[in-house]
């Protein structure tokens, strides 16, 4: 990031702050904050990819500031958030997406601390940093983003990591609820390409049950986008799933392979 930018960053005006958004449903988060006003911190390990959000960002007329930081690591999390502090200039960070995670396939003690790091420790250091603030303001947004498996369980993942993440959003719903902070949960569904054709090598019939379509990027961040908006003022500690009824297809006992 160059002198002139962080020098440009130093304003009066609202944040959000989207963890995960080098590509994907975060970088599409961004973008569509970025339409409703907001200043952007893009952050991810990938620099190419929070640089080209940021590019982009830029080039339809927002602002946006781009930090290169490993989520899955709480020390390197806690500098991101230190820095951005100083970055932004004592301006108000309002919103904050905890997109940020990590999705394998394998035994979950093979993968648990991995998956466990990125998908709650970053959450939690994030939010434990942020929420306090918007609470003293009297207001926030926070919207976690967490994958099927948290609420329907699936062979072969760590996915308690995400099942945790939801009981982070119930918690931190309740504390910082009733000082005008909302938190709220989003389950994408069956998106990310690789995940899916990872899970379809392992199993030839994924996803099964599916009675809607399941939503791409662009369909999870507008959900998002109407999660930190003022029209969604009344909703608070949810767990919205976009899942296209594959979970409610799995709870009903519809076979998770073909016979």
């Amino acid at each position: 990031m160059s002198e002139d930018i962080v020098e440009d960053v130093r304003w009066r005006g609202s944040w959000a702050v989207v963890a995960g958004s080098t590509g994907g449903v975060g970088r599409e988060t961004a973008l569509r904050l970025a339409e409703d006003g907001y200043s952007i911190v893009v952050c991810g390990c990938d620099g190419a990819g929070a640089e080209e959000t940021r590019k982009l960002i830029e080039w339809a007329g927002g602002r946006a500031v781009d930090l290169v930081v490993d989520l899955g690591d709480a020390a390197a999390v806690r500098r991101l958030i230190a820095e951005m502090i100083g970055l932004v200039g004592g301006a108000p960070v309002e919103v904050l997406v905890n997109n940020a995670g990590a999705a394998d396939y394998g035994s979950a003690e093979d993968i648990f601390d991995t998956v466990f790091n990125r998908n709650v420790k970053a959450p939690l250091v994030l939010t434990g940093a942020l929420a306090p603030l918007m609470a003293k303001r009297g207001r926030g947004a926070i919207v976690n983003v967490g994958g099927f498996g948290a609420s329907v369980g699936d062979g072969g993942q760590a996915q308690a990591a995400k099942a945790a993440l939801i009981m982070l959003t119930r918690l931190w719903s309740a504390e910082y609820g009733p000082k005008g902070v909302r938190v709220n949960f989003v389950d994408p569904g069956h998106l990310f390409p690789s995940a899916q054709e990872r899970r379809t090598e392992l199993d030839p019939g994924y996803p099964h049950g599916v009675s809607a379509g399941a939503g791409g990027p662009v369909e999870v961040a507008e959900t998002i986008r109407f999660l930190v908006s003022p029209r969604a003022a009344a909703i608070q500690g949810a767990l919205l799933t976009m899942a296209g009824a594959v979970d409610a297809a799995e709870s009903y006992g519809c076979p998770s392979a073909p016979a």
